[in-house]
């Protein structure tokens, strides 16, 4: 059964031109991207593609945010179960701006002592936090005595976790990486 395009408004020539250069399924993608926009404009956006490896397979997702006035479209795209490459599962979702909580860059920095000359950003993250999920982080409870062998149960922490992007110029490029952190500052200025 053949499905057709949604695309009611034309992406930004950019935007494909970094989906296409993923090879992940593009047209699917774009398709995605654009049926969650409708007639809306983009004013920024991010992609980021990754590879995993389970066992013998490589399991490829790629990640599209896309700005408009008033919402961020959050598109996931997946090979099938088991990196079936007769199946692929693409989600979007559309978030409010007025619904996030927070928008959060991380910048690891080498030699900040010379931030500027010979520093470089060496890894990047961009967290957004808007309630959909949360993450629990647990561990065996401890004192601060430390000869004491008791069992002091577990500890833990909720923290609000939707959605981490992480990016590094080794394993992303340069551009891209810059790419994340001129978003999230975008993201950032629309937000609040």
């Amino acid at each position: 059964m053949n499905h057709p395009r949604h695309r009611t408004s034309p992406l930004p020539a950019d935007l494909i031109d970094q989906i296409s250069e993923c090879g992940f399924y593009p047209e699917l993608v774009t398709d995605t991207i654009a049926a969650g926009l409708g007639n809306q404009s983009v004013v920024g956006h991010l992609v980021h593609h990754e590879a995993t490896f389970a066992g013998h397979e490589v399991q490829r997702h790629i990640t599209v945010l896309v700005l408009t006035e008033k919402q961020l479209l959050v598109c996931h795209t997946d090979d099938g179960d088991d990196g079936a490459s007769d199946r692929a599962l693409t989600t979007s979702e559309v978030v409010a701006l007025r619904a996030i909580d927070s928008v959060v860059v991380t910048r690891s920095v080498s030699k900040p002592q010379s931030y500027g000359a010979e520093s470089e950003v060496v890894e990047t993250w961009l967290t957004l936090v808007w309630g959909a999920a949360r993450r629990l982080d647990i561990g065996p409870a401890s004192c601060e005595d430390p000869s004491c062998d008791a069992d002091h149960g577990w500890t833990g922490m909720q923290v609000p976790n939707d959605l981490t992007v992480r990016m590094s110029p080794v394993g992303d490029g340069d551009s891209n990486t810059r790419r994340l952190l001129d978003f999230g500052a975008l993201l950032q200025s629309r937000v609040g």
